[in-house]
């Protein structure tokens, strides 16, 4: 069985993002790498953060980046919608750290390339063995039918469930004091940006790292 590491909500800790790459010490060769979303928002390096993914995923093949709702969110707001909504939730520390790495050149705070990041995160990924999304999943579809909302917002329903949805579920989005470990499901959020851990599981060993 191939050796899987998942990150959880960064949030914009850009220092933390680089103490746990070292912490873990990935081999790229033979691992995989899933980042569950939430890059950005609230914390004050969603720029750096960004930099950072974009240029691992230059070097390194078996990166995967999955999509959480304050990417969507971005997204959304760029798009003409849900403004307030967005720098409500931490957005206006994203804006502003980009407009610190703007230069006299760019005509839009947020690079092409940081763009084309974005648009290209997936909804989910899966093994034989597991589900990785962002905050969880409804019961009561099959993988392919669920939609985007849950994928990228469930909570309470999520959590509370014991259902056993084939494979053991890895996310994000819900923070907690430390990894949640359930029978159908692993929880990583462990509150990065609020001055607590961003933390890593180790697959299949369920090994975790915190910094």
């Amino acid at each position: 069985m191939e050796t899987i590491f998942a990150i959880g909500d960064i949030h914009g800790c850009y220092d933390k993002l680089c103490e746990i790459i070292e912490m873990i010490d990935i081999d790229f060769d033979n691992n995989r790498l899933v980042f569950l979303g939430d890059y950005i928002d609230r914390g004050l390096q969603s720029f750096e953060v960004i930099n950072y993914l974009i240029d691992l995923k230059k070097r390194c093949g078996k990166v995967v980046f999955l999509k959480g709702n304050h990417e969507e969110m971005l997204l959304n707001y760029l798009a003409g919608s849900g403004k307030i909504t967005y720098l409500a939730n931490g957005g206006q520390q994203t804006l502003e750290s980009y407009i610190r790495h703007m230069s006299k050149q760019d005509t839009l705070p947020i690079p092409k390339e940081h763009l084309d990041f974005f648009n290209s995160l997936s909804l989910y990924y899966h093994t034989e063995e597991y589900i990785f999304v962002h905050a969880g999943l409804n019961k009561q579809k099959s993988l392919e039918m669920q939609k985007s909302d849950d994928l990228l917002w469930i909570r309470k329903k999520f959590i509370k469930t014991t259902y056993n949805f084939g494979k053991r579920v890895i996310f994000g989005h819900t923070p907690f004091l430390k990894p949640l470990v359930q029978p159908n499901k692993i929880g990583i959020d462990t509150g990065a940006v609020y001055g607590r851990k961003l933390t890593c599981v180790k697959l299949p060993e369920v090994k975790f790292y915190s910094v």
